[in-house]
C-alpha cells in the first residue's frame, strides 16, 4: 500500500470514528464505497445513513480528503486530478453533499458543505495560488493541481463550515475564527 493510500485510508477511518461517536444517535450505517467504480466516477467515498430529526432515513454522500500538511494553514482544493489526462479535480465534480477534510496528524476535521463551498470557490478561486503535487502510483506518479486556500479565509467566508478535533477518543468542536466565536 502506498503512502498516499495510507493517508486516504487513515482519513476514512478517522471520519468513520467521528460519525460513529459524535453522531451516534443519528447514524444508522456507514458504507465505504471508495473502491466501488460506480461511486468513484462521482468521487464519493462514504455513504452515511442517518435518521434525521423528523425520523426519516437519509443517505448522505461524503467525499473524504486526507492531508498530512497541517502546518501550511491551507486547504488544497483539487482542480485537476491528473495533469497529463486533464481530468477534473474532485473538488469540482464530486457529487458528495459534504467534503470532510482531515488533517490526519493533528486530528483536525473540517466539514465543508459542498452546496455552499463549491459556488464560493467558483467565484473566488483566482484569489488563491495554484499549486501542484505529485501523487505516486506504483513506480510512476502523476501531477495533481489545486488551489491553496487559507483555512481561516474559507472558514470566515463560509460560516457553515464545522471544525472538530480528535483528542484521544473524543471529538470536540472548535470555533473557526474570532469572528465566529
Amino acid at each position: 500500500m502506498s503512502y498516499t493510500t495510507d493517508v486516504g485510508k487513515t482519513a476514512v477511518s478517522l471520519v468513520t470514528h467521528f460519525l460513529n461517536t459524535r453522531w451516534a444517535n443519528y447514524t444508522v450505517a456507514i458504507h465505504s464505497v471508495e473502491d466501488d467504480p460506480a461511486y468513484q466516477t462521482h468521487d464519493v467515498d462514504l455513504l452515511w445513513s442517518i435518521v434525521d430529526g423528523h425520523g426519516r432515513l437519509r443517505i448522505i454522500p461524503l467525499e473524504i480528503k486526507g492531508d498530512r500538511y497541517h502546518n501550511t494553514g491551507n486547504f488544497f482544493l483539487e482542480t485537476v486530478s491528473n495533469a497529463n489526462k486533464q481530468t477534473a479535480g474532485c473538488f469540482l465534480y464530486t457529487r458528495a453533499h459534504w467534503l470532510f477534510y482531515v488533517f490526519i496528524e493533528t486530528g483536525d476535521l473540517y466539514c465543508l458543505p459542498m452546496s455552499i463551498t463549491r459556488p464560493w470557490f467558483a467565484e473566488n478561486s483566482e484569489r488563491f495560488r495554484e499549486a501542484r503535487t505529485s501523487t505516486p502510483i506504483g513506480q510512476d506518479s502523476y501531477v495533481t493541481i489545486g488551489r491553496l486556500v487559507p483555512i481561516q479565509t474559507l472558514c470566515e467566508e463560509i460560516p457553515a463550515i464545522l471544525h472538530w478535533r480528535k483528542e484521544g477518543e473524543i471529538w470536540n468542536q472548535f470555533p473557526l475564527s474570532p469572528a465566529i466565536e
